[in-house]
């Protein structure tokens, strides 16, 4: 087995002999805590650097670090949000049934101690985001597991923005797995043995014999291993890892995990059945840190476009592969939050304005900006000088009721 690189953990994390950490390791959250924050209020935002803080050790720290970064992950403007799903997304819709079942299904996916009451109305909200999504975009197929997925985002960002979290997701990330047939979600899991082949030559022809497959990640696979660890933590880290990662790095992680569990794999019975039940059944215990590091340098070594040269993995089979890298370049330009904000107001003042005027024009056109130009302008600069500058710019995309209805305002 070739060794596998493990992340060089930093000198300052470190317990003293009381059990507390070290102010080594306080240092460096402050220092990551600094660091992710100016890069989002550089201008534009600094992804780079803010993918590599949801990679490294720790992940995005805290839950309200989740809700600022998490969006720019994904390109999202969170002052320009879908709006709450109304009543009518439920009706008639095809998949409503099984999304209530397994939504219903879902109750350890809620922090424990949470009061039934508030569980009920989270489920509620997570049954409306994600019949939402579907409704928006006919051309994503509902699977069991997606649901998984959402109640992640709903626990952590609320129900409007993990609307929009899980409509990009859907159309890049997860985008295989929501075809009408498996086809594609076979052909991702499919990157896994020749990972293991790499590696561990002789682990891959063991589990090769034993015919075991790939069957046995699936879960891990489609729900970003929501629903098979029970901390919800461990859920958080590895999702701030794969919303900063390339669409393959859950199936990279998989490939860590059984190669971390060799030694168990190749002293079970050289059966199918005995090394999926082992295999299926993911440790709670297990060093995630190091694995996401692992996993990274696994994907640094053996990237998906070395793997999809066999004959059976063609990236081009992918949609999510083939389009990830145009998806991250969409993610370079962004504007900091504060900027959006100001632009939003901006927006929305002006939409107010141009309403107003709107109203008090006449419902009839008259001719096109045409002859009357001179005229239609001096009626423009009569209108900006009684209703302000911000007015001006909105009364200009109004010209084209033309000069004679322009001045019966005045």
């Amino acid at each position: 087995m070739k060794r596998l690189k493990g992340k060089k953990q930093k000198a300052g994390v470190a317990v003293n002999g009381n059990g507390s950490v070290s102010r080594e390791a306080d240092c460096g959250r402050k220092t990551k805590l600094a660091e992710i924050h100016q890069a989002l209020i550089s201008d534009p935002v600094d992804i780079e650097t803010l993918r590599r803080a949801a990679a490294s050790k720790g992940g995005l720290l805290t839950d309200e670090l989740r809700r600022k970064v998490w969006p720019k992950l994904l390109n999202i403007n969170v002052y320009d949000l879908p709006h709450k799903p109304g009543r009518d997304v439920r009706e008639h819709h095809k998949d409503y049934n099984q999304v209530v079942l397994d939504v219903r299904r879902s109750m350890k996916r809620f922090p424990k101690g949470m009061p039934a009451t508030e569980r009920a109305v989270l489920q509620e909200q997570l049954i409306d985001t994600i019949l939402e999504v579907l409704k928006g975009n006919p051309q994503l197929h509902y699977y069991q597991g997606y649901h998984d997925v959402a109640v992640s985002l709903l626990l952590v960002v609320g129900e409007r923005m993990a609307i929009a979290l899980l409509e990009t997701l859907s159309n890049f990330h997860l985008r295989d797995f929501m075809d009408p047939t498996m086809d594609r979600t076979k052909h991702i899991l499919n990157y896994l043995m020749p990972i293991l082949e790499q590696v561990d030559k002789e682990l891959h022809d063991f589990m090769i014999r034993a015919e075991v497959g790939t069957i046995f990640a699936l879960s891990w696979l489609i729900t970003w291993y929501g629903h098979v660890l029970s901390e919800f933590k461990h859920t958080l880290r590895l999702y701030d890892f794969f919303l900063a990662s390339h669409p393959l790095m859950p199936i990279y992680l998989a490939a860590t995990i059984v190669l971390h569990r060799e030694k168990e794999v190749k002293q079970t019975e050289c059966d199918m059945a005995m090394v999926h039940h082992l295999l299926s059944r993911i440790p709670q215990d297990l060093p995630y840190e190091l694995l996401i590091g692992q996993a990274q340098d696994l994907f640094d070594q053996y990237p998906p476009s070395l793997l999809a040269k066999r004959a059976a993995l063609q990236s081009r089979k992918s949609l999510s592969i083939s389009t990830f890298q145009a998806f991250q370049r969409s993610t370079l330009h962004q504007r900091p939050d504060s900027v959006l904000q100001r632009l939003t107001k901006a927006q929305g003042a002006a939409a107010a304005s141009r309403h107003g005027l709107e109203a008090a024009l006449p419902r009839e056109r008259g001719q096109l900006w045409g002859k009357g130009n001179r005229m239609v302008k001096m009626a423009v600069w009569g209108l900006s000088a009684t209703l302000g500058a911000a007015v001006f710019a909105v009364a200009q995309t109004a010209l084209d009721w033309g000069p004679d209805v322009l001045l019966q305002l005045f």
